[in-house]
């Protein structure tokens, strides 16, 4: 079972999970990115290291993110890999502002 990237990351791309990664499951979208759910090897590693709470495990998704597991398995593919931590995006926000909205 992989783990997937969700909404929270959408429009802020922290890349703190990245760089963790031991396998470079990540890919870089414009706006988020997203887990390989071939590459990844379940380690949640990444999961402690995104300050949005965005990466769950695949069968822990909430319902209203189900979308994405799988959007990371396609956007994945088509993307190039990501292994090393980038500034995050303009418009990102705090885990604070992404629950109060």
């Amino acid at each position: 079972m992989a783990y997937v990237v969700t909404a929270y990351c959408d429009g802020c791309k922290y890349t703190d999970c990245v760089e963790v990664c031991p396998v470079e499951a990540f890919h870089e979208g414009e706006t988020m990115v997203y887990i390989n759910p071939e590459t990844c090897i379940d380690c949640d590693v990444c999961v402690s290291q995104c300050p949005v709470e965005a990466i769950y495990p695949e069968d822990q998704v909430p319902g209203q993110w189900q979308s994405y597991i799988a959007l990371n398995a396609e956007k994945s593919a088509a993307l190039p890999t990501l292994s090393e931590k980038k500034q995050p995006l303009p418009s990102a926000r705090t885990l604070e502002e992404l629950k109060s909205s």
